[in-house]
């Protein structure tokens, strides 16, 4: 008796389970359901995301790798996407561009501007990375972890 009504218990459990995971979901922007997301970003060109990429590598060759290399130079800044992993996730917008080194070289950079990605989660952050510089490979393949 106790086992048989365990069973319809049971069966019973599965088969609202299986239909709250087969019933479909609306996908809501992030911030519909995130208050602190506008969904407004500085573009890849901006001077200040520029320039938060030149400084963050400059700091990190310096204090890291002890290079002393710097970017001089943006060029050819381009948006790849912008929100490209899903209107429900942090707003992102992914950039590349090809920047001119201390040493000579033109290197491609790869970097997406994080809505609310700053320090405290003020204003936006900026994460980057250099395609033939990613020495610890945190983003390896060839940066291809900074992109969507």
């Amino acid at each position: 008796m106790f086992l048989a009504r365990f069973a319809a218990i049971a069966a019973t459990s599965l088969f609202f389970a299986g239909a709250a995971l087969a019933a479909p979901r609306s996908i809501l922007p992030a911030e519909e359901y995130t208050l602190p997301y506008t969904g407004a970003m500085p573009l890849c060109d901006d001077p200040f995301v520029l320039n938060s990429v030149s400084s963050a590598f400059g700091w990190r060759e310096f204090e890291f790798w002890h290079s002393g290399l710097q970017m001089s130079e943006f060029r050819q800044v381009q948006e790849i996407g912008s929100r490209s992993n899903g209107v429900e996730y942090i707003p992102r917008r992914y950039c590349i561009a090809r920047a001119t080194f201390s040493d000579g070289h033109e290197r491609v950079v790869k970097y997406n501007v994080i809505e609310n990605g700053g320090a405290f989660g003020f204003n936006f952050g900026v994460d980057w990375c250099v395609v033939g510089l990613d020495r610890n490979r945190a983003y390896a393949p060839g940066c291809q972890a900074a992109m969507p």
